[in-house]
């Protein structure tokens, strides 16, 4: 819009600004008023969500530091604990650094620091929660080897046989090619009585690991005992060799003067037993050992020298009774009797001078004055052992009538029993007593029991057998021997007498036809594999494999009666008669079982019938002509 022009002629806008002035001003004192209150209340409003933002952040910053504090307090604490417990450990202080690495396991289940400090706190107390520890570790480390071997070493250590074996069988087969997974897996395979499996994984560990001389000291223990001449002279030269080295010098020694022994080389055997009594690390039991060696060359000299061991004997408790026991197993149980009577009465009325003496009166079957042995005070621990010889006593004594000395034969072993039950060693040593002394059912009784025992199944198992066997009782033979494989699996002479046992009771047929080949892949060589293999073959129909085979053994090895019997039926099958005829004869000179009698039965029939045709062969009676 123009304004007007004034009187220089200069346009202006003084009117419209008069206008927009009079209009500003023209707002009523109330409008004004409300926009500045509007603008005020926003303005209060973001100063307020300004400050509730920033208490906001505060409050997060402040919880950021109180946790992130708190989580490095906790690790610095945690740290510490472990620290001290590591120096505890280390300074032998046990119980105190247990109760530290338990701290910091409850807090941390998963610790394998923590869960570490407490298996070596526990192994070093020889506590066996140290299997436990073992096992966790093991569990949250599956694939790691060293684990695995920790946790079967501590098994082993505590008797937990089975534990043992579930963590070597963890290890990956790639892993078992090591020398330690070797050694475990011996130790395991001693622990179980398979010699065999033990001989062998120490050989893989030797070979592995050849300038180990513990490893060569135990394959050499071993070897030297074996029936193979090579094996024994290997681990003879071994010894020989290491016979000079001081750890392991005295251990040499003994088993080298035992196996001179054996082979009445006398000449070598002075020579190692004068080595061993010089030895800074002789035992009485080495005294013992050289006594066998005595005995042996000189009877002069062996009784001279017994007694200038017997005085000796007497000072010690626990040396008297070991001379009393090997007196008693070398045949001179008459002589501890005549000698006990000139001790002081103190030193023998306790275990375990008291048993040993209570087992030589059994052994000359004086039973009147073991019955008065018995019966003279109380054993203390040993009581359950009191108990036992006073009922042998009475059962062999044959006093009084026959029902009231069976009863109380029954009541005295009940109360050796009952003092036993649930302590394993007391029921071993309990079950040696009636086998040894021919209770026959209270023996069965007691090696069921414990076989429980992991530690102790294989000697129950191999008394079962015995027992079923002279009983000829084959079916609950036959389930020992299932039992002896399931915890044996590659004890191949076992394996045989569980295929060749099925097969005669027709039991798992095809099983047993599969054992018979696996023990003989496992051992050609062993007669009794050999055997077995060739009875299955037999009766597959592939006589001429099996006649192969019995070709191949030693002859003079298959004259034992439990193979000439199979020896028989193959070579009757072959038309061999005459040599048929000679095993039939060693198999009738044996105990069979019952089911073998039936095979040496089948034999004959065979035998007869097959001689009673005429061979082809046969030339025409004397005096006649051809037709």
């Amino acid at each position: 819009m123009k304004g007007r022009s004034g009187p220089t002629g200069v346009e202006t806008t003084r009117p419209v600004l008069g206008q927009l002035e009079h209009g500003e001003r023209g707002r009523s004192p109330q409008s004004f008023s409300g926009t500045e209150f509007t603008f005020q209340r926003q303005l209060r409003m973001r100063r307020l969500a300004v400050a509730i933002a920033g208490l906001a952040i505060a409050f997060l910053v402040a919880i950021f530091f109180v946790s992130y504090g708190s989580k490095l307090y906790e690790n610095w604490r945690e740290r510490r604990l472990l620290h001290q417990a590591t120096t505890l450990l280390q300074g032998g202080k046990l119980s105190k650094a247990a109760q530290m690495a338990q701290e910091l396991a409850r807090r941390h289940p998963d610790s394998l620091a923590a869960l570490s400090i407490l298996a070596d706190a526990a192994e070093k107390q020889n506590i066996e929660e140290a299997v436990a520890w073992r096992e966790r570790i093991a569990r949250l480390l599956p694939k790691d080897p060293e684990s695995q071997l920790n946790f079967a070493s501590a098994a082993l250590r505590f008797g937990k046989l089975d534990l043992a074996r579930e963590a070597l069988n963890r290890v990956s087969p790639r892993d078992r090619d090591s020398a330690a997974f070797h050694v475990f897996a011996s130790w395991l395979a001693r622990a179980e009585g398979n010699f065999a499996e033990q001989e062998e994984q120490f050989a893989a560990a030797v070979k592995k690991e050849p300038k180990n001389d513990l490893y060569q000291f135990n394959l050499a223990a071993l070897q030297i005992r074996s029936k193979d001449a090579e094996k024994s002279k290997n681990g003879r030269d071994t010894l020989e060799r290491l016979s000079s080295i001081a750890p392991y010098r005295t251990g040499a020694l003994r088993a080298l003067l035992n196996d001179a022994v054996e082979r009445n080389d006398l000449t070598t055997a002075d020579s190692f037993a004068q080595q061993l009594q010089m030895s800074p690390e002789v035992t009485f039991a080495d005294y013992l050992l050289c006594l066998n060696f005595y005995r042996k060359l000189d009877a002069k000299k062996f009784r001279q020298l017994l007694e200038k061991v017997k005085p000796f004997a007497a000072r010690n408790a626990s040396d008297l009774a070991s001379l009393i026991e090997w007196m008693n197993q070398n045949g001179l149980a008459g002589d501890v009797v005549k000698w006990v009577d000139k001790l002081p009465a103190a030193q023998l009325r306790s275990p375990p001078a008291s048993v040993a003496i209570a087992d030589a009166y059994a052994t000359v079957k004086n039973w009147s004055r073991l019955k008065r042995w018995t019966r003279t005070r109380n054993w203390g621990d040993a009581e359950y052992v009191r108990l036992a010889y006073d009922a042998i006593a009475v059962r062999h004594s044959g006093s009084g009538s026959g029902s009231s000395a069976n009863s109380e034969f029954e009541t005295l072993w009940q109360s050796a029993d009952e003092l036993s039950r649930d302590e394993p060693e007391r029921e071993l040593t309990l079950a040696r007593l009636a086998t040894k002394w021919q209770l026959g059912n209270q023996a069965e009784e007691l090696w069921v029991r414990v076989e429980e025992n992991p530690t102790m199944r294989r000697e129950a198992l191999d008394n079962l057998r015995q027992l079923y066997r002279a009983r000829d009782e084959t079916t609950k033979l036959y389930e020992v021997l299932q039992r002896l494989h399931q915890s044996s699996p590659t004890e191949a002479p076992i394996t045989a007498d569980l295929a060749r046992l099925g097969l005669n009771l027709s039991e798992n047929t095809e099983s047993s036809h599969q054992l018979a080949k696996d023990a003989y892949d496992r051992a050609a060589n062993e007669v009794n594999c050999a055997v077995t293999y060739a009875f299955s073959l037999h009766r597959l129909g592939r006589n001429a494999e099996a006649l192969a085979i019995i070709q191949s053994l030693p002859p003079d090895q298959l004259h034992d009666p439990r193979a000439a019997v199979y020896v028989a039926l193959v070579l009757v099958d072959a038309s061999q008669l005459e040599e048929a005829k000679d095993y039939i004869g060693s198999a009738e000179n044996g105990k069979l079982y019952s089911e073998e009698k039936k095979l040496l039965d089948e034999a004959k029939t065979k035998l007869i019938a097959a001689s009673a045709i005429p061979s082809p062969a046969e030339p025409p009676p004397s005096g006649t002509r051809p037709l």
